[in-house]
């Protein structure tokens, strides 16, 4: 599962490193054995290569477990340097001895000269006093007390390090110099940018962007909330729809437009301009946006599209007679998988039941009206504009307009109220299968 927040992040990092003339890379950090497998890692390429990030995008994929020598290397230089000691503290000792369980390391093995043994973490010694500046691109420079920074564990005491001192090591091999992420990583800012002054490198420019929350102002979460990328490809939302509404998550172009175009996204953006308030991720917004690139795609193009949908419905689909249907199709889908409901009447022996739809329809006078349109279509020249003015008549034969009269033979054709234009829609069904639904639809209404 690749998170929306993680694709906004890499969109900005793409778009910064086009900006600048720099390199894109991708690093997968997989150090820690629970929370990896090489499914999740191809989930990640394949998110990114749909979003428009393929292999000439970025450099890697990078493997932080390829880089444990040097990790390691990294522990020992600080602990040779009295910046890092191990600790044999657990954490219900700590609580002992503190007496708050929500109270942070206190430093009890700073000087007790444990060397590395079963059970002892390494922890990287914080300073006493002074503090620490961030630079961050969107919050200025925050500063952080040194005294309330407890000692951090660097290593487990298997050996292992921890993603602080690993990410902070390929940082500094891989020369990374911009970090864009998101900013629940503020707060461990502070201490990879220790890290990275205790191995005698220069940190790195930060920006912490905004988290992204849902529509209570909650953080986005895989528990609550929608918040898989692949969920939204499957559902049938385009590539460069969801790209472009990502991108608007916390920045706006000049002029407030919401369809922007990629390269005057990658002309105009510039991560100082990104609000540091929450992201509210509208999913009803994403919807329209998509809508409108649906609505530009060429029409060969829009009918590619539906058709791995198509391949999984529920009925054989004519390619040949979706290709009449998609321009009508095409004004009115949100998202591609609306598809198979919006086309299935055409390709349906039977028009699909829907009750909540009939009952609404067929009150009276819907069984005149039905007959009224069954014998005006038995001899009528078979297209759109003859098949409305006919019904148009029937219905001002009962006083109706136009809207309330083809409610009812909608209902009989297609099986709902809402659809593709309806006349439309008849003259590419065809006359024997408009009419055999409507006199099948009047002898229900007749209780035949």
């Amino acid at each position: 599962m690749f998170h929306v927040g993680g694709a906004r992040s890499a969109l900005f990092n793409w778009v910064m490193a086009a900006q600048s003339g720099g390199t894109l890379v991708l690093r997968i950090e997989d150090t820690d054995a629970s929370r990896n497998s090489p499914e999740w890692t191809e989930g990640i390429i394949r998110a990114l290569a749909w979003l428009g990030m393929d292999g000439e995008q970025y450099e890697g994929p990078y493997f932080q477990s390829a880089n444990t020598e040097r990790h390691a290397e990294a522990a020992e230089t600080l602990k040779g340097q009295r910046r890092a000691y191990y600790c044999d503290c657990t954490r219900e000792a700590v609580i002992a001895r503190t007496g708050d369980q929500h109270k942070g390391y206190d430093g009890f093995c700073r000087d007790r000269g444990l060397d590395a043994g079963p059970g002892r973490a390494l922890r990287f010694r914080t300073p006493d006093e002074g503090q620490t500046t961030v630079v961050d691109l969107l919050r200025g420079k925050p500063v952080f007390e040194n005294a309330v920074l407890e000692d951090f564990v660097i290593a487990r005491a298997d050996g292992s390090v921890t993603f602080l001192l690993a990410n902070a090591v390929d940082d500094m091999s891989q020369g990374i110099t911009h970090v864009v992420r998101g900013e629940e990583h503020l707060s461990n800012a502070p201490k990879q940018q220790l890290l990275w002054e205790a191995l005698g490198a220069e940190p790195p420019v930060w920006a912490h962007v905004p988290v992204i929350v849902n529509e209570k102002r909650q953080k986005l979460s895989k528990r609550r909330d929608k918040v898989a990328l692949e969920d939204y490809r499957a559902e049938g939302y385009l590539p460069e729809a969801m790209r472009n509404y990502l991108m608007l998550l916390g920045w706006a172009p000049s002029d407030d437009r919401e369809i922007v175009p990629w390269d005057v996204i990658v002309d105009e953006f510039r991560i100082e301009d990104v609000n540091t308030s929450p992201a509210f991720f509208d999913v009803k917004k994403l919807r329209a946006i998509n809508g409108e690139y649906i609505r530009a795609l060429p029409a060969e193009k829009f009918i590619a599209e539906c058709l791995p949908f198509l391949q999984d419905a529920p009925f054989d689909v004519d390619v040949a007679v979706f290709a009449e249907l998609a321009p009508l199709a095409q004004t009115r889908v949100a998202v591609l998988s609306e598809i198979v409901q919006m086309i299935d009447f055409a390709f349906l022996d039977e028009p699909p039941a829907d009750e909540q739809s009939w009952n609404k329809a067929m009150k009276e006078p819907a069984a005149a009206i039905l007959a009224g349109a069954e014998a005006a279509y038995r001899d009528a020249p078979w297209h759109a504009g003859e098949l409305k003015d006919r019904l148009e008549r029937v219905g001002a034969e009962h006083g109706l307009k136009l809207g309330k009269t083809q409610a009812p033979v909608r209902v009989a054709v297609t099986g709902r109220t809402v659809g593709l234009p309806l006349f439309e829609s008849l003259e590419i069904l065809g006359r024997d299968r408009t009419l055999t639904r409507i006199a099948a639809a009047r002898a229900v209404l007749d209780g035949v």
